[in-house]
């Protein structure tokens, strides 16, 4: 062989090299949207599933008096965060709705959620 035919061989590898690593790239994109898809999936897969099984012990709650229709609202808007926080979505302006990873809190999500 001569040394211009190594030399195009070598350039064609590197060039074959190139595509798989463009197409791992790929399927690696793929993968990570599939992965956060599925969490999400299960996620509400499970929700559903606890809306279905019978409550025990469901009580209908009376506000008070006292209490205006705005401090309601408040109020519920922050326990739908907090859960939506407990499901493993963030809370915060910063990542708001995309998927915490698993077991990691989020300092940010954590201030919104203590503050008053």
């Amino acid at each position: 062989m001569d040394k211009k035919a190594i030399f195009t061989q070598v350039s064609s590898l590197e060039e074959r090299i190139g595509d798989l690593h463009d197409e791992l790239r790929g399927l690696k994109e793929q993968l990570a949207y599939l992965i956060e898809e599925n969490h999400y999936l299960h996620v509400e897969n499970e929700n559903l599933r606890k809306r279905l099984e019978p409550e025990a012990g469901t009580k209908n709650t009376v506000t008070p008096s006292g209490e205006s229709s705005r401090k309601k609202m408040v109020g519920e808007g922050h326990e739908n965060l907090a859960r939506l926080y407990q499901e493993g979505f963030h809370i915060c302006n910063t990542h708001y709705g995309s998927i915490r990873p698993e077991g990691d809190d989020c300092l940010f999500c954590l201030s919104f959620l203590h503050q008053k």
